[in-house]
């Protein structure tokens, strides 16, 4: 995945180069459970950060920092679509609260219009000043619920990737963000492969107790979810394979 990365980032760092210095490139990035979104976007991050540090172009320091801007924050960074899931004690307002707990990961369990005003803000434009910060919340694997306010996109956070299932759907609300991201990657994995590796995740991280209830989760919740990623999804601008993450091997 290094090298993918790698052509991933010096793509966007030559995007970055025709970007308007008080405009940010928004990139989603979604996937099946298992495909390697997060993995990927952090790599990307990673990448464009280190790259624009080292001797970056006076273009490119003009318009992927800011006219005056200094070189040495960070140009891009990474949220979770995970961030907007619906807490647990919103689950348990649900009709069916059962259902809202067990089937927690599909479209109907996590807040899109939440989701929806932090595209729409990152599309304002950048003031140039450290208080015009854009909020997004995280997700506590610890508490199982949101961490609100608890990532901060500044101004100097030219570059946004934004990883999850839905980050372009092409039903409501969702849409509305989906239209706005000036790039929308698909990870493709079949779906043999994407269980395959959620069953070793769901054990090795205890979502699951077992084999047998890490199967039950992939294909009661995950499966049908990926499923309906890839009927209603946006037309995507990249698709990108999947690669092999050997943490995901087999144990």
């Amino acid at each position: 995945m290094d090298k993918i990365a790698d052509e991933l980032a010096q793509y966007l760092l030559d995007r970055l180069k025709a970007t308007p210095p008080d405009k940010r490139l928004l990139v989603g990035i979604a996937g099946v459970p298992a495909s390697g979104k997060s993995t990927l976007s952090e790599l990307v991050v990673e990448r464009v950060n280190a790259a624009a540090s080292k001797s970056p172009s006076q273009e490119l320091s003009d318009n992927a920092f800011g006219a005056g801007a200094r070189s040495d924050k960070p140009i891009a960074v990474y949220v979770g679509l995970d961030g907007w899931h619906l807490t647990r004690a919103q689950l348990d307002n649900f009709p069916d609260p059962k259902l809202a707990h067990d089937r927690r990961g599909a479209h109907w369990t996590f807040d899109g219009e939440g989701y929806v005003a932090f595209i729409r803000a990152l599309r304002e434009p950048i003031a140039g000043s450290d208080c015009q910060v854009v909020y997004a919340p995280s997700f506590s694997h610890e508490k199982k619920d949101p961490v609100f306010d608890a990532i901060a996109v500044y101004p100097h956070h030219r570059l946004v990737i934004i990883e999850g299932l839905y980050t372009f759907l092409s039903i409501p609300p969702w849409s509305a963000a989906a239209e706005l991201l000036d790039e929308r990657w698909y990870i493709d994995i079949g779906e043999e492969e994407a269980e395959r590796r959620l069953v070793i995740r769901h054990v090795r991280t205890g979502v699951a107790k077992d084999m047998e209830e890490a199967v039950w989760r992939s294909r009661e919740n995950d499966a049908p979810n990926g499923r309906f990623l890839r009927e209603n999804m946006m037309q995507p601008t990249r698709v990108i394979p999947s690669v092999e993450d050997p943490n995901y091997r087999n144990a």
